[in-house]
């Protein structure tokens, strides 16, 4: 009888384990990678407290563009980090999988700006003068620079490259393609 019990606890242990690696009811979201980086798709996207429209929305993020880390998935929904640490819950919809990056987000206030260069290479001229928090578009990443674009609503795109420990939306030595 003892033998019995023992293996029962055992299997409550294993369960519960497995339980708690899954998401809310054990449904799995696409089978990408998690955590990821992805970016907003519109200038309106909800961030609520839970994985459903009857969850409050918690904040409204108002930047197309902007990265953001998927670090959870639910049948449709997605949850997001943001660079200033904060979470929610976002339809699925909502989200790109274009690839973008804030230029030094934790040094708004500390420094004027960062060169955009012309190669890769702390040599290279520069092209350009960005502000810490300015959304890039990636175009690819070797693991210690990145080819950026920074798209200029009245004047021409400016391309260049920034090191990738520069931007948040890239991971340490990630390559992108």
């Amino acid at each position: 009888m003892r033998k019995f019990v023992l293996a029962i606890a055992l299997l409550g242990l294993s369960t519960a384990s497995t339980l708690a690696q899954q998401p809310p009811g054990g449904r799995l979201g696409t089978g990408l990678p998690v955590p990821r980086y992805v970016s907003l798709k519109t200038d309106r996207v909800n961030l609520r407290e839970g994985p459903s429209k009857d969850h409050r929305t918690a904040w409204v993020f108002q930047r197309a563009g902007l990265p953001v880390e998927i670090i959870a998935e639910y049948e449709t929904w997605r949850r997001i980090r943001d660079s200033e640490g904060t979470e929610g819950w976002v339809l699925h919809s909502l989200l790109s999988g274009r690839r973008t990056g804030l230029v030094m987000p934790w040094a708004k206030g500390k420094i004027a700006s960062i060169n955009l260069l012309d190669r890769a290479d702390d040599r290279g001229g520069t092209v350009a003068q960005l502000q810490p928090g300015v959304i890039a578009n990636i175009k690819t990443c070797d693991g210690t620079w990145c080819r950026i674009v920074i798209i200029l609503e009245r004047a021409r795109d400016v391309d260049g490259y920034v090191r990738q420990d520069k931007l948040w939306g890239v991971y340490p030595n990630e390559k992108v393609e």
